[in-house]
C-alpha cells in the first residue's frame, strides 16, 4: 500500500480561546482534514466537542471534516454528524451491537464510513465488514484522553491491518492512526502503512512549534519514509 499520506489536525487540541486564529493557521499550513472527536462520557470517561463546534468550524473554513464518534450506540448520532458537515464518520467496533448496520447507515447518510478499533480489539473483527468501510482507525492509545503514551504493539497492528487490506483487495481503504502521533512515532506509523495521521499535542499542536511549522515538519518526516509494502 503506497499512497499520499493525509495530515489531520485534532480539533480537541486547538486553543478554544482563539479557535479562529488556529483554524487560519491550519488553512495556511495546508492541513488535509479537521479531526473532530465527539465523546459522551459513557463509552469513554470524558466529554469532548459537539455538533455546534463542527458547525462553527464549517463556518470558519472549508477544510474537510472527519468525525470520530467515541460514543455508545453511535447510530443515534450518525445522521446529525453527517448533517453537521462530516465527510468521514468513524464509529467504534465496540460501541454497537450492529456494526455492519451502523456502517451502512453512515454511507446512506452521505458520508464515508470508518471503523475504529480499541488497542485490545483484534483485526479479525474486520473480516466481514471490509466491503462496508472506507477507513480503519487504529487506536494506538486507549480512547478518551490526549497526551497518552503510544502502546508499542499497535505499530504491529497497523502493519497487520495494511497486510489484511492488501491481501483482500481493499487497498483503497484508508488506515488512520489516532493516539500519540508524534514527530518521533510518525516514521514507524507510516512505514507500517498509515495513510491518515491524526496530529494533536505531540505534533500539529506541539507547544514548541507554530501550527504551520508543525504541519511542515510532519510532511517532511513523511516524505523521508519508505512505506511498508
Amino acid at each position: 500500500m503506497n499512497r499520499p499520506v493525509k495530515v489531520e489536525a485534532s480539533l480537541a487540541c486547538a486553543n478554544f480561546r482563539n479557535l479562529e486564529a488556529d483554524i487560519e493557521q491550519l488553512i495556511a499550513g495546508g492541513i488535509d482534514y479537521l479531526h473532530i472527536d465527539i465523546m459522551d462520557g459513557r463509552f469513554v470517561p470524558n466529554f469532548a466537542l459537539d455538533f455546534g463546534i463542527m458547525r462553527t468550524a464549517r463556518e470558519l473554513c472549508d477544510i474537510p471534516q472527519e468525525c470520530h464518534l467515541m460514543v455508545a450506540e453511535p447510530e443515534r448520532y450518525i445522521e446529525k454528524t453527517v448533517a453537521s458537515g462530516a465527510e468521514y464518520v468513524a464509529i467504534h467496533y465496540e460501541a454497537t451491537y450492529h456494526v455492519q448496520r451502523a456502517l451502512r447507515q453512515i454511507r446512506d447518510a452521505g458520508a464515508k464510513s470508518g471503523i475504529a478499533l480499541n488497542p485490545a480489539t483484534p483485526i479479525t473483527n474486520l473480516e466481514y465488514i471490509l466491503d462496508d468501510i472506507d477507513m480503519v482507525t487504529v487506536m494506538t492509545v486507549n480512547p478518551g484522553f490526549s497526551g497518552q503514551e503510544l502502546i508499542p504493539a499497535m505499530l504491529c497492528k497497523i502493519k497487520d491491518v495494511s497486510a489484511l487490506l492488501s491481501s483482500t483487495g481493499h487497498d483503497h481503504v484508508e488506515i488512520q492512526v489516532d493516539g500519540n502521533v508524534s514527530f518521533e512515532h510518525i516514521p514507524a506509523m507510516v512505514a507500517a502503512g498509515a495513510t491518515m495521521l491524526v496530529g494533536g499535542t505531540s505534533s500539529i499542536f506541539h507547544k514548541d512549534f507554530s501550527i504551520g511549522q508543525a504541519i511542515a515538519t510532519v510532511r517532511e518526516i513523511v516524505r523521508e519514509v519508505k512505506p511498508f509494502q
